[in-house]
Parts: C-alpha cells; structure tokens; sequence
C-alpha cells in the first residue's frame, strides 16, 4: 500500500531514498499535484507513463528549486524565454529550453528540426520548493490518469494513481486544477513564440511581457 506523509525531514529523506531507487513521489506545486521521479532514470520515467497512461508523445517536465538549475542541467533558454522567465520564474511558467550536448536527461526530445528540448519550471510554493530542494531537480507530470482532471489535493491523486506511486508528500490543497502556461520559442510565430498550453497565466500577459520587455508598444 502507497504511503502518504506530512512534508517534514523524515518525509523528505523517505523520498530521497525512494527517487534515488527508481521510485515515483507525488509532490504537490504552486498549480496541481505532480509525480516525479529521477530524470536520469529512463525506467523511473517509464513508471511515470505507465502510471498516469500517458502516451509517450507527450514529454514530461522537470521541475527545479531555482532557476540556476536550468543551466546546470545543461539546458539554455532561447530569446525571448530568457527574458520571461526573468517575470515569470518562479511561478506557474513552463518554458521549453533546448538541451545542449553535456545534458545526461532522459526526458528530452527532439523537434521536427532535430532540436534536443525540455520543458521545464520553477514552481512558486512553500511546500514545492521545500520539497524540490530536498530532492534536486525532478522529472514530473501532473498527478492523475492522462485525460482525467489534474489533483488539487493528495487525496485526489491517490485516488487517481493509487498503488502504482510509492510515496505520496501532502503539501495541503492547491489553488486550483489549472496547470501551467506552456511556451516554446518559435521565430516564425507571432512575438517569437508558441503557446504550447495556455494554463494560469493567460496568453495575452505572456505576449504582454515580450512588448513591455523588449521595449515595444506593448500592443
């Protein structure tokens, strides 16, 4: 049976163990709950879309306790996301970075061009970055059955995933089931970029912040 525990030292050292043995944690984040595992474990992340049956076309996040963890990981964001990321990191702000030769991370994939990319996030809670500096840089998706409503509370992605994840951190309810904003960098879309998934922060501010940025008319 999964076990469900209070975020304190003992919970924390519990799911360090259980990342480093190719286990999967539910952690919840500043949006939904998530579940993660060890981005350099391609077996750890295969539970992760076996468990939520995910297909495999859909690429999972990594989420970071700061933002200096993106380059250490061996990802750079391209213009103009470096720049948002400056507004809107941390926060519910998902921006798609490119990966260079030095990245040892299982979950990046490639783009139609052959451009090596991973999304990643710095969510911008108590309890997530508690949790994120306990257990370094993770491999994640939101915690529930892939087309199903995402979890607001521990309660609903065990409810969701139940034995298939073996350690379930309660951090308290979410704000909401809305995920976070999507965006990748794209110089023949409009203001450079996509909206890959519009979540809590709408399209309209993330275009917003590239004007007011960049010096523009913000028009």
């Amino acid at each position: 049976m999964s076990d469900v525990r209070d975020i304190d030292e003992e919970s924390l050292k519990l799911a360090r163990e259980v990342i480093a043995d190719g286990g999967l944690v539910v952690i919840p984040t500043d949006t939904v709950y998530g579940i993660a595992a060890d981005p350099r474990n391609a077996e750890a992340i295969e539970r992760i879309y076996e468990a939520k049956q995910r297909p495999h076309s859909k690429p999972l996040q990594v989420l970071a306790a700061n933002v200096d963890d993106i380059e250490a990981l061996g990802l750079e964001l391209p213009s103009p996301l470096n720049r948002l990321a400056a507004q809107f990191m941390p926060g519910a702000f998902s921006p798609i970075a490119v990966a260079n030769e030095h990245c040892t991370l299982k979950t990046i994939s490639a783009t139609p061009s052959g451009v090596m990319t991973q999304g990643v996030r710095v969510p911008n809670s108590y309890a997530s970055l508690t949790v994120l500096r306990a257990l370094g840089p993770v491999a994640a998706s939101s915690a529930n059955r892939s087309g199903q409503e995402s979890a607001q509370s521990v309660e609903e992605a065990l409810d969701a995933l139940g034995n298939d994840v073996d350690l379930y951190l309660n951090g308290g309810a979410t704000a909401g089931h809305v995920a976070s904003t999507v965006v990748a960098a794209d110089p023949h879309e409009r203001d450079g970029i996509a909206i890959l998934r519009e979540g809590v922060i709408p399209a309209a501010v993330i275009r917003r912040a590239i004007h007011l940025n960049g010096g523009g008319l913000g028009l």
